[in-house]
């Protein structure tokens, strides 16, 4: 299937492919649940992709061997055994859960029995998820069965959520207490989108224009039933994944020896996303709606690593195979496949995804630091305005 895409193109598709069919299987651990009176939220829903699913992909094994995140050493470096998450340990959506004294969220799928499980908040990312809805995919012969969920999906779920909760009608009102106290973390979705579409007729301006427009709904929705503190995350460098690397062009470099095309391909579609936020923010005046900007954060990172203590930019930890430690016939989980012995040093942990260390920057980066708009430090002092 890659021989019939351009060289300028087919990284795009088999990167999103891989993460599609880069499925978990096992259980979620959690953090302590005792109390806490001071926290500034009691509860935090999450949506978005494989860089914040926790568990909600369906176990599957796709054509290239995909389907051992399941398998040791994924998780080994915080949980010490594989966890349902797309790293060697923690994710950014458990770090914010960490920093506002949460116990880490349940997957949507783990919890739908369990409804007493879901107290401190819900994660609906899913990996492979794409903005667009599934059905368009399919209608133009672009899409792989293996995750057909969006982020409409995420949004029934969240529905079927509210309903489980006594939520009938989903109206500000009658979801007080679901809504009451609550955080929004919209994890980066729409890579998968431009990568359905590699190959096809359908321009890249299609895809972010039907991707946003998507994406944008999704969130209004979400303000109109009662949602007041909203972070977004952008699209980060996917450009310098190794996988992206090895499979590009090799005069297809930035300036910080990623791939441009791919980097550039996000970089506009973070600034279609912020232009609509600001209308959000406009049509939603009582509501707070944070950008966190993947994309920058993880290139201040690039272009000063050791400041951040990572000496790896784009070998795999976790992989087989040269330049990058990377092969996409021999992946992390695999029996012959084994990790590096200090994963803090390295940016990337599986050539899709990063590791333990890197989502631990950029969190703090997110929270704490300059690369959340308005910062992170904003909203919380919003919301304790209200509590006070």
């Amino acid at each position: 299937m890659v021989s019939h895409f351009t060289s300028h193109h087919s990284h795009q598709f088999i990167f999103i492919t891989l993460t599609t069919i880069f499925i978990l299987t096992s259980s979620t651990s959690s953090a302590a649940t005792e109390t806490h009176p001071s926290r500034p939220f009691k509860k935090i829903y999450a949506f978005g992709d494989s860089f914040t699913d926790t568990g909600n992909t369906k176990t599957a094994t796709g054509p290239t061997g995909f389907g051992h995140v399941s398998n040791p050493p994924y998780g080994t470096t915080f949980f010490h055994h594989p966890t349902n998450r797309y790293s060697d340990g923690r994710l950014v959506i458990d770090f914010v859960a960490e920093t506002l004294s949460l116990p880490y969220l349940p997957p949507y799928r783990k919890i739908r029995a369990k409804v007493s499980s879901s107290t401190f908040g819900v994660n609906f990312a899913v990996a492979g998820a794409t903005a667009i809805n599934h059905a368009f995919f399919v209608k133009n012969n672009l899409s792989l069965d293996v995750t057909p969920e969006s982020i409409q999906t995420q949004l029934l779920w969240f529905n079927k959520y509210l309903e489980s909760q006594g939520c009938k009608n989903a109206s500000a009102s009658d979801c007080k207490e679901v809504f009451d106290d609550a955080l929004f973390w919209v994890g980066e979705i729409g890579v998968n989108d431009y990568a359905y579409a590699v190959g096809s007729s359908i321009p890249d301006d299609t895809i972010r224009k039907l991707g946003i427009a998507s994406f944008t709904g999704v969130l209004q929705s979400l303000l109109e039933k009662g949602a007041k503190y909203v972070v977004v995350q952008g699209l980060p460098l996917s450009g310098c994944l190794p996988l992206a690397m090895s499979l590009a062009a090799e005069d297809d470099r930035d300036n910080i020896g990623c791939v441009k095309s791919v980097n550039n391909q996000s970089y506009v579609h973070n600034a279609v996303l912020q232009a609509k936020l600001q209308e959000l923010r406009k049509q939603f005046p009582n509501a707070v709606i944070t950008y966190a900007d993947y994309w920058n954060a993880y290139r201040t990172v690039m272009k000063s690593p050791s400041q951040y203590g990572f000496k790896e930019l784009f070998s795999c930890c976790c992989g087989k195979g040269e330049p990058y430690n990377f092969d996409v016939f021999t992946t992390c989980g695999m029996a012959n496949v084994s990790a590096c012995a200090n994963p803090s040093k390295y940016i990337n942990w599986d050539g899709v995804h990063l590791t333990e260390a890197m989502y631990k920057v950029v969190s703090n980066m997110f929270l704490n630091g300059t690369f959340s708009h308005p910062p992170f430090s904003y909203l919380l002092g919003r919301k304790i305005k209200q509590c006070g």
